[in-house]
């Protein structure tokens, strides 16, 4: 099993950290960004297409919330399962930057930040 480390390269589109996922520390999963099967992805195709490392650069929402392919149902689904807070993952990067979250994430060895 690999160790959680600290690399820009493991923040998925939606704000996730890829570094401290088990299937990614499993070997089971490339992350987000090398993942080719990971097409029906509406999020990590928006930001593909635009060029952006994350949700956190998209500069026609200011709030993710408000973007129907970031805040879908299946969005909706997955956070309630995992109590996953990608919203407050994506707002965290806008406020300390990649660097810092990264920093973050794998201090505490957090996938995603919990909803409170």
């Amino acid at each position: 099993m690999k160790n959680v480390v600290k690399d820009k390269s493991l923040v998925a589109f939606c704000g996730l950290y890829c570094g401290a996922c088990k299937k990614y520390l499993t070997d089971k999963c490339p992350g987000c960004i090398e993942n080719d099967k990971a097409g029906w992805c509406s999020v990590r195709s928006c930001c593909m297409n635009n060029g952006y490392n994350s949700c956190a650069d998209c500069r026609e929402y200011t709030n993710a919330m408000d973007c129907k392919k970031f805040n879908n149902f299946i969005s909706k689904i997955f956070g309630f399962l995992f109590n996953s807070d990608r919203n407050a993952c994506i707002e965290t990067i806008k406020k300390v930057g990649y660097d810092s979250f990264v920093t973050l994430m794998v201090e505490n060895e957090w996938q995603t930040i919990k909803k409170k």
